[in-house]
């Protein structure tokens, strides 16, 4: 094997494999610092955000939130309202030009404004004496970003492959609804997935290992099941799976119990997986973890002093907005020497189920699992007044604090409106405010957010007791 240097004539100071979310921020970080930036993409550009993830999913579930809303309009005394699927083609249509809108105007129209970056189709690996190569040829870069993503994986069930299991993003392309749905794995793309068939009218089961968003906090994922439960969507737990088989129309899972489920079409959401596995890593001495995630310092370099990595392939923090604050990191560090450190302590994350679920921070079982002694309060949102006057309680909110210092180190809400929230929450962590502090901050009255306010004071106060906006 070669040692890890590059001949005088290679032109490009940075070389960006994949053309995704990451890679698009390190190429354009690069070139802001002055770096000649090659990305590769091998693909679609865009990756999967814009592609089949973030942007097509929510605008789907957005379009099935007004069914439920017009369902549930007869809250109110005296309105009645209904709402119909009647050409979901038409719907996905829809939905599939806003992704190409955005993906001109995000990504192939961005490259041209960057004379610094040359888009380079084609697969890159690196052979077996480390060096990069595109469609196997030497390519001349410098310094190396990885920024590949990741896909989803498949259960490894005995008959998966025959039976022609959706994902999460071949069932975003379904033009005809099936009847009913069997879908795998209920975190946060299974809970999703399934509340977004089961308001288009498909009769879904959501099954799972763990139960209901498994890393909630408990309170939280126990209100969401019922919600879902309210909406027809079957909930099962299983330890296991045994078998998956074709019978016709009719898709058959088989539980390790022996318990059976049965749908027309079987939709996995069973997590994602790190795309590591086709560069040829071990040859350029870049460290993988178990499940193929890229191991990082707390820099994102990897174990090759050339080579940097970031995103979804590392196998952390698998939210696009992380992807690209990781790649910007990793740009700066490779092409202008810096040393700036991944922090991830008050990233806030969002499920965009209905209610939403959103957090930061550490939950109860993570602060006390790492030694931490703490103090909650836990506010149901029928103490929240703008939950009262939208005749939508459902939902609840928790504050972790320490117990001595009262200063909030983890928040979670679970509302409506509740992903609108959070950011507050993340700013009070960031600016490590008590939650006395927080209690005391002048917040809109009949807003979503007042509830962090009112569970601040629930440490120490109980809140039916207060007037409107009063402490």
């Amino acid at each position: 094997m070669k040692d890890f240097c590059f001949s005088k004539d290679r032109t490009y100071d940075l070389a960006v494999i994949g053309a995704g979310s990451a890679g698009f921020s390190a190429a354009i970080t690069a070139a802001e610092a002055g770096a000649r930036v090659a990305l590769i993409g091998d693909g679609m550009i865009g990756g999967t955000c814009v592609n089949v993830g973030c942007v097509p999913s929510k605008a789907l579930i957005r379009a099935v939130e007004g069914l439920q809303h017009a369902r549930a309009i007869n809250r109110f005394d005296g309105i009645e309202g209904e709402a119909r699927v009647i050409d979901w083609a038409t719907t996905v249509s829809q939905k599939q030009a806003l992704v190409e809108d955005l993906r001109a105007a995000k990504y192939t129209d961005v490259l041209p404004r960057h004379e610094n970056i040359d888009y380079v189709e084609g697969r890159a690996r690196f052979d077996d004496d480390g060096q990069l190569t595109v469609n196997d040829a030497a390519f001349p870069a410098t310094k190396i970003v990885i920024a590949t993503g990741s896909r989803p994986h498949v259960q490894a069930i005995p008959g998966i492959e025959e039976v022609g299991a959706l994902d999460s993003s071949s069932a975003l392309e379904l033009i005809e609804l099936p009847a009913s749905m069997l879908v795998l794995g209920a975190g946060y793309i299974g809970v999703e997935l399934a509340q977004l068939f089961a308001r288009a009218g498909v009769a879904v089961t959501l099954i799972s290992r763990s139960g209901v968003l498994p890393k909630a906090e408990p309170e939280i994922s126990k209100a969401l099941e019922g919600y879902l439960a309210e909406e027809g969507i079957r909930l099962a737990r299983v330890s296991g799976y045994d078998s998956v088989a074709s019978y016709g129309d009719t898709m058959r899972l088989i539980a390790t119990s022996g318990e059976s489920f049965e749908a027309e079409r079987l939709l996995l959401a069973t997590g994602r997986v790190p795309n590591s596995d086709g560069l040829n890593l071990a040859a350029a001495r870049i460290e993988t973890n178990g499940q193929g995630g890229i191991v990082v310092d707390e820099h994102m370099r990897t174990a090759n002093p050339l080579v940097w990595a970031a995103g979804d392939v590392t196998g952390r923090d698998q939210f696009v907005y992380m992807a690209a604050y990781g790649a910007k990191l990793a740009a700066r560090n490779a092409v202008a020497g810096e040393a700036r450190s991944y922090d991830d302590d008050t990233m806030p994350w969002v499920v965009f189920s209905d209610p939403q679920v959103a957090g930061v921070g550490l939950s109860e079982a993570q602060a006390r699992a790492a030694g931490r002694e703490v103090v909650t309060s836990v506010l149901p949102l029928d103490a929240v007044p703008r939950a009262l006057a939208a005749r939508d309680t459902r939902g609840v909110i928790k504050l972790v604090a320490e117990a001595g210092s009262k200063r909030l180190i983890g928040a979670q809400i679970l509302a409506p409106e509740g992903a609108d929230s959070i950011q507050t929450a993340a700013m009070a962590l960031r600016a490590g405010l008590t939650y006395e502090e927080l209690g005391d901050t002048i917040m809109p009255y009949l807003t979503t957010v007042e509830g962090l306010k009112l569970a601040a004071q629930t440490f120490e106060k109980d809140v039916a007791a207060l007037s409107c906006c009063a402490g």
